[in-house]
């Protein structure tokens, strides 16, 4: 076997080499970009899914009259009372654009909310436990 053939052999060794290479980063690639779609999806999907549970459990403090403790009361116990607040947050949050243009909601907790004033009054209902609820005065 002569020099020449033996050059051409290692570089075609070589070139095969790297192109089996570029191939496994290619696919690699391909896989780490529909895991990332993945988690953006879910990600996406779970923001839905609190808005939703917000904007239910707002309509059962709002309209039923319902207690914050009541209503993780109703929820089997699923959720906390905190629970409840931030859901009712982003209930709100979602119903009005202008909120999340105003803030960069690094400071959420420390800015009043009418949602979160409510339930800090829902919350203090609740220190009669088994006291009845009445809409009349």
């Amino acid at each position: 076997m002569g020099k020449q053939t033996i050059r051409q052999e290692a570089r075609r060794a070589a070139l095969d080499a790297q192109s089996r290479r570029r191939e496994e980063r290619a696919e690699r690639e391909r896989r780490v970009e529909a895991l990332a779609i993945k988690v953006l999806v879910a990600i996406r999907e779970r923001e839905a899914a609190d808005r939703r549970a917000g904007e239910a459990l707002t309509e059962m403090i709002e309209t039923e009259r319902l207690s914050a403790r009541e209503a993780v009361q109703w929820c089997g116990d699923e959720v906390s009372t905190r629970e409840v607040a931030r859901l009712r947050r982003v209930a709100a949050d979602a119903a009005d654009p202008a909120a999340q243009e105003e803030g960069d909601g690094t400071d959420a907790d420390t800015t009043a909310s009418p949602v979160a004033t409510s339930m800090d009054a829902d919350t203090d209902a609740d220190t009669d436990a088994g006291a009845p609820t009445s809409a009349a005065s």
